[in-house]
């Protein structure tokens, strides 16, 4: 087994109302920053132990799927490192 660091990044899905990027897009635009777009994300980062990497992104899937995002308004993507 070896130990591996998986961060997963929830952020809602395009056209779901992100009202916490939309009060700090326009304090942004206030301090003089211009800005496309901003949209707001949780990050999770899980320790695990797994036998490989894929595997690892299995478990992490599986988390993202099961309990940190909900599938109907939130897109999410899992990075794996070894630790």
């Amino acid at each position: 087994m070896t130990a591996y660091t998986a961060t997963v990044t929830v952020r809602l899905k395009r056209g779901v109302l992100d009202p916490e990027a939309e009060t700090t897009a326009q304090a942004l635009e206030r301090l003089g920053f211009e800005l496309e777009e901003l949209r707001s994300a949780d990050r999770f980062e899980v320790d695990l132990e797994a036998e490989s990497a894929e595997a690892a992104r299995e478990r992490a899937d599986e988390m993202a799927e099961r309990l940190l995002a909900n599938p109907t308004i939130h897109d999410y993507d899992v990075e794996v490192a070894e630790r």
